[in-house]
């Protein structure tokens, strides 16, 4: 090698490439917990969401073994005066995002007609007003910056309509609809939206309290399966985006 080829080398002006950014709402659990393992594993660095303390920081010390930073921000989306505020806080203690997951959510079943008016604005609140509420703390930055992707994770229940599932359904019709309208108003500014409606998926909403259902869990789809395709979404080059996509179980919706 000559001393002029060792100099070249010594002196690549090429800079390493940057990390790149993710918050994950939800994470503690489920298609957010599933979800924070595929994008550490592909090289995120993330801010995780959630209620609980301890089982966001099993998660995080998990997340760091694969060399993903990982700060946790425990944060009740349900308190959603405050959601705002404290997640716009997250991000200045993180620091600019480049993809947002609002995985967060909650399952509900039982008939509209007894349904009481607390209960339906429990599930709007959390499954509609709070992802409202975490993309307008993120609005402002991502527009600086002329970039950004917003991932919100509604249901194939946003399609079709189950029994007992109205309201659980109603909401994410009506996620899938703030979706859209924020990717209308947000295009100009390089900001891209994708929905993902999962079919039936095996995880921690089948044992909630406001869900009662008797369906076969071994036929749904694993956390994973959503989580990879999320990532897939995530990875596409910022002239592509899939706007909405529907993935079910090999045997239907359920």
């Amino acid at each position: 090698m000559s001393p002029s080829d060792s100099t070249s080398e010594q002196s690549d002006p090429t800079p390493a490439p940057s990390r790149r950014r993710a918050l994950i709402t939800g994470a503690s659990s489920g298609i957010g917990e599933a979800t924070a393992r595929a994008f550490a594993k592909a090289g995120f660095d993330l801010a995780l969401v959630a209620r609980s303390q301890a089982t966001l920081n099993v998660l995080s010390n998990e997340l760091i073994a694969f060399g993903s930073q990982a700060d946790n921000f425990v944060i009740d989306l349900s308190e959603v005066a405050q959601v705002k505020e404290r997640v716009g806080a997250a991000i200045a203690a993180f620091g600019p995002i480049d993809t947002l997951i609002n995985c967060a959510g909650m399952g509900y079943t039982g008939p509209l007609g007894e349904m009481p008016l607390t209960d339906w604005q429990q599930v709007m609140t959390l499954n509609v007003t709070s992802v409202f509420q975490v993309v307008q703390a993120l609005l402002p930055e991502m527009r600086s910056r002329g970039e950004g992707l917003i991932i919100n994770i509604a249901s194939i229940a946003a399609q079709r309509s189950f029994p007992d599932w109205g309201a659980y359904g109603v909401s994410k019709a009506a996620l899938v609809a703030l979706s859209g309208a924020i990717a209308a108003e947000e295009l100009a500014n390089g900001i891209r939206v994708v929905t993902i409606s999962p079919g039936a998926v095996d995880t921690a909403i089948w044992e909630s309290e406001t869900v009662q259902a008797d369906f076969e869990r071994s036929r749904m789809l694993q956390p994973e399966t959503v989580a990879q395709t999320i990532l897939h979404t995530a990875l596409l080059p910022p002239n592509a985006v899939i706007s909405h996509l529907t993935i079910t179980p090999a045997q239907g919706a359920l």
